[in-house]
């Protein structure tokens, strides 16, 4: 969650306005990569914004193509704020590439952060949930999209088995895991072209935002979400 404007950023701050302490993960180096840079000073406005509604709130840098770090970010957020009873995951790894140029080490990184970084994080969570049955949420972001973009969209489709999985191997725990499909979000990656393109295929005309996606979150981390189980949700405004 290193941009101020991203998906994960807009979640942050609903679920701190409405009354959640908040721990985010950030990787650096991974916006370095990206055409879109690093946010300079990101970090330290996201967590501003969050303490402004009254959250308790930790940053974490943590490297999620690491099998060690899920274990690790527990650990760091439980020692500053107690134990962790929402799981929300938005990262990812996103490079596009198709079936003919996608290489091994990028296939492999796509798995590594999406999917088997996903599988931790949910173990973790399992294995130290504390909280009272019924209170327990885990919420993650997907993409359905694959045409020239096949390790992001292949390893999302993984993500989302591992999560909806949560659903009933944490039943027990009165724990309930869902899947979110945002559809295309507007956080300054479009091109005026594919911004266009996306207008004319939703029925509203408009294109996602954060917010849109935030709403659900925090309606699913709700007392009044807990009936929502086990599924995979479109809040893609329509888009087709």
């Amino acid at each position: 969650m290193g941009r101020t404007i991203g998906i994960g950023a807009g979640i942050a701050r609903q679920l701190a306005a409405s009354g959640w302490d908040i721990a985010f993960t950030y990787w650096t180096p991974y916006d370095k990569r990206m055409s879109w840079g690093v946010e300079s000073g990101a970090t330290e406005a996201i967590t501003a914004g969050l303490t402004e509604c009254g959250a308790a709130t930790l940053a974490v840098e943590a490297d999620l193509a690491d099998p060690e770090t899920p274990a690790r970010v527990f650990d760091e957020v439980e020692r500053a704020l107690g134990k962790i009873t929402a799981l929300v995951m938005c990262h990812c790894e996103s490079v596009d590439s198709g079936l003919l140029d996608t290489t091994v080490e990028s296939f492999d990184r796509h798995f590594a952060v999406n999917a088997r970084a996903t599988w931790l994080l949910i173990r973790e969570y399992g294995r130290r949930f504390a909280a009272s049955p019924g209170s327990g949420r885990i919420i993650a972001l997907t993409s359905d999209h694959t045409v020239g973009n096949l390790p992001y969209g292949a390893s999302k489709g993984a993500l989302d088995r591992i999560t909806l999985a949560a659903a009933h191997e944490f039943a027990d725990l009165g724990v309930t895991a869902n899947v979110i499909n945002p559809g295309p979000v507007d956080t300054g990656w479009m091109t005026d072209e594919g911004r266009e393109y996306i207008l004319g295929r939703t029925p509203l005309n408009r294109i996602g935002t954060p917010q849109d996606a935030a709403h659900l979150v925090d309606f699913l981390c709700s007392p009044q979400g807990q009936w929502i189980n086990g599924q995979l949700l479109l809040s893609n405004g329509g888009f087709a």
